[in-house]
């Protein structure tokens, strides 16, 4: 058989044709033909076919004689945290990130919560889902319950001194996705550790219909809800997550939308401070307002290719302390070099509560220096001829090309990243200019216009 859901670092597909039941057994049972782990954990998001998913992924890799602790439902860094803390083999979460609800995938680690990539294991593990030519089955291994929510929570809570953190009203808007329970969880602990925060929750109980519409604020249309929440309850600052919370997605007392770029510069900013001198990973997308504050605090900002399997092994490599994409992941060598979802707004939260000022205060001298376009997203019948197109137009006249990841074009003035999506069927553009946001819309006008003609 040929597979289209196996992607560049994890897999993704349309539940049926391209990813069914007896494709995950098989792709569990080369995981573990593959890595022969003696433990994995696996776990798995809201959507209603995730549990079914597990349920034959667990089968797979008990098949291949690994013993597997099904944490049930969890968001994936809730696999990563499980593996490196209990020293587990290896672990797969089931989500479908925020890919339509007719999608479904897989996330992978080996020990140490390493990532699982096209360069360190993924294509191995294709060939044999593809194949089938597994080993003869030897010792069945055990499928049992486990929980770590607990230890997890107690985790994050190692990352801020709870008693600092400012007494705010804060909107926290799970999206009925997997944050839910530990959003739950954590409240409840930070109160009892003497935090004074006031939490107005929204769609917390996870539902895999996702009434409410499917939660990826990345999209300017799934930011609403969150944003008229902060304006109608007057609260000071504003929380949403996708399905799995491995983003976090932050609104300002005014129900603004801060983009996840100018986040990357604040917390790039708070750890130079804690670790001079540290080395800061960032993505190629949108860079200048990172390496502006990096430089400026004596740090090292090393880019490397958008994507989480790219960014932690980037980040192990430079022995980076933080790291960042435009998109919303912020990754800490404190969690196993991952990207998780609740540690970068107790962070903010805590920042703010250090410099007595609300977050619009913290970011809009960073939003005036180097306003972008957000991530905007095309669908075009042939990616490849457009961003060739794209270089012809522009490289003549730029200072800088560079092809880390798509096409980064930089001029004296303004940037722009163009690259295929690792995910979906879609372009996706960023554009950022030095202070000019009347340039940031023509620049982009010309952009899609440009794009439009194929």
């Amino acid at each position: 058989m040929t597979l289209s859901c196996f992607k560049a670092y994890d897999v993704r597909g349309r539940l049926g044709d391209e990813l069914s039941g007896d494709l995950v057994r098989r792709v569990g049972r080369a995981y573990g033909e593959f890595l022969k782990p003696g433990r994995v954990a696996v776990g798995g998001d809201a959507r209603q076919s995730s549990e079914e998913l597990k349920a034959v992924l667990a089968q797979g890799l008990a098949e291949a004689g690994a013993d597997v602790l099904d944490l049930g439902l969890t968001g994936t860094e809730e696999i990563y945290h499980a593996v490196f803390s209990q020293n587990l083999d290896g672990g797969i979460e089931v989500t479908g990130s925020h890919n339509p609800l007719s999608d479904n995938g897989l996330k992978f680690v080996r020990a140490g919560s390493r990532p699982v990539s096209g360069d360190t294991g993924l294509r191995e593990i294709e060939r044999l889902t593809e194949t089938g030519a597994f080993g003869a089955a030897g010792r069945r291994g055990r499928i049992e319950p486990a929980c770590f929510k607990d230890q997890y929570v107690e985790h994050l809570l190692g990352y801020v001194d709870p008693r600092s953190l400012p007494p705010l009203k804060i909107v926290a808007d799970a999206g009925n996705g997997a944050a839910g329970p530990v959003l739950q969880r954590l409240q409840k602990a930070l109160a009892e550790a003497g935090a004074g925060m006031e939490f107005v929750n929204i769609c917390l109980e996870p539902d895999g219909s996702f009434p409410n519409g499917l939660p990826n604020p990345l999209l300017p249309e799934k930011r609403d809800r969150a944003a008229r929440a902060v304006r109608d309850h007057r609260a000071d600052l504003g929380l949403a997550w996708d399905g799995d919370f491995d983003r976090c997605f932050f609104f300002d007392e005014k129900g603004e939308f801060i983009e996840g770029y100018y986040l990357v510069g604040l917390l790039a900013e708070a750890f130079l401070g804690l670790h001079p001198g540290a080395a800061i990973i960032h993505d190629p997308r949108l860079v200048w307002n990172t390496l502006d504050i990096v430089n400026q605090k004596g740090g090292r900002a090393i880019q490397s290719k958008t994507g989480h399997a790219f960014i932690k092994e980037r980040m192990r490599e430079e022995k980076a302390v933080y790291g960042g994409e435009m998109s919303a992941h912020h990754y800490f060598a404190d969690f196993a070099y991952c990207d998780s979802g609740m540690i970068p707004w107790l962070l903010v939260l805590e920042l703010m509560g250090q410099k007595n000022a609300l977050l619009s205060s913290l970011v809009a001298e960073r939003q005036a220096l180097f306003p972008t376009s957000g991530e905007l997203n095309y669908r075009v019948a042939d990616a490849p001829a457009v961003l060739a197109g794209l270089e012809a137009r522009y490289a003549p006249g730029a200072v800088k090309v560079e092809h880390v990841d798509g096409l980064s074009l930089e001029n004296d003035d303004w940037r722009f990243n163009v690259r295929s999506s690792n995910t979906e069927p879609l372009l996706r553009l960023n554009l950022e200019t030095r202070g000019d946001l009347a340039a940031v819309a023509a620049r982009v006008r010309e952009i899609e216009g440009f794009i439009k003609r194929f």
